[in-house]
């Protein structure tokens, strides 16, 4: 499928793995979710960081944030073990059912080696996924750990979502549940040949936020801070949050919904797990601050829109669509 991208070598982008291995190292933001059960001062303060975060970064990391050690330990057992699995047992295997079809290698729609993304991931739309009665270590740990990142992500948005004075408190209770959500495993394998190939191509996400647990071990992941790609320094013990489309486009572009990548690596693999909190496909999304820079749209018009995009231009154009 991919044969035509790989050796066609005029088709590689103007530029090499050095650039992206030389951009500087900085460490995020780090919040101390555990300050929102002290005083009221604490509690002020580290809303008021979430906030500050979400405005002048895009993303953040926290600890504190409730989610068990062992749970993150279990999933990253078993993800590994899922992945070390052979590619016709991925793709066929009774066993994982309710995974199969969910399976993707690279970037199915790329029409040039640019995007083309070097990873295999189950992108799991837990809706499907929570109704499985297939009981396996694997599913009962995926279950577990997506109702806790759901929880999480409630929290956080609400929190964003009250900072901006918006005055309807149950918009995320009653717009995002946890069918609505999708789970994300990611491998990166070594890539043989690192130059112009990115393990995720450069992208904003399409939700309202993403929760990261990153590998322990092997970093790669960048982002775009004052008009420069940066690399985020690894933090084993935190979880990354990463603003999304649909909150930038509810604040009024107050928050920032932040490009970001992956690097590929020539020798080691490596290992991500992404949670998305998404809202029904009939939310519509708008903002309460007036004028507004995005006109109103449901979540099922704006990924159909950027589905269409990628399909006619091999990339993603995104929130400009609906200003």
């Amino acid at each position: 499928m991919y044969k035509h991208l790989l050796h066609n070598s005029s088709e590689l982008p103007p530029k090499d793995n050095h650039e992206q291995l030389i951009v500087e190292e900085i460490e995020l933001l780090m919040i101390d979710l555990g300050r929102l059960n002290l005083s009221e001062f604490d509690r002020k303060e580290c809303k008021q960081q979430i906030a500050k975060a979400a405005q002048e970064w895009g993303l953040f990391q926290v600890v504190g944030h409730g989610i068990s050690k062992d749970i993150l330990d279990k999933i990253r057992l078993e993800q590994i073990n899922l992945f070390r699995k052979p590619f016709h047992e991925k793709i066929n295997s009774k066993k994982l059912s309710s995974l199969a079809g969910n399976y993707i290698w690279g970037t199915p729609s790329a029409t040039c080696l640019g995007q083309l993304s070097w990873i295999e991931s189950f992108h799991i739309p837990l809706g499907d996924f929570l109704s499985s009665t297939n009981l396996t270590s694997l599913s009962s740990t995926i279950g577990q750990l997506s109702m806790e990142m759901f929880e999480l992500a409630n929290l956080l948005a609400k929190i964003l979502d009250k900072k901006l004075g918006h005055h309807k408190p149950n918009f995320f209770k009653e717009s995002c549940s946890p069918f609505n959500c999708y789970l994300r495993m990611n491998r990166y394998p070594p890539c043989p040949m690192p130059r112009g190939m990115f393990g995720l191509v450069p992208h904003t996400d399409s939700n309202f936020l993403t929760i990261l647990l990153q590998d322990h071990q092997i970093g790669g992941l960048q982002f775009v801070k004052d008009g420069k790609w940066v690399t985020v320094k690894l933090n084993s013990e935190s979880l990354i949050v990463i603003i999304g489309d649909l909150f930038q486009a509810r604040s009024n572009d107050t928050y920032r919904s932040i490009e970001h990548r992956v690097i590929t690596n020539e020798l080691k693999e490596r290992f991500s797990t992404s949670y998305f909190l998404c809202p029904s496909y009939e939310t519509i999304i708008n903002s309460c601050v007036e004028p507004s820079v995005y006109r109103k749209f449901s979540f099922q018009e704006y990924k159909k829109q950027v589905q269409e995009d990628v399909k006619t231009f091999g990339y993603k154009v995104g929130l400009s669509r609906f200003r």
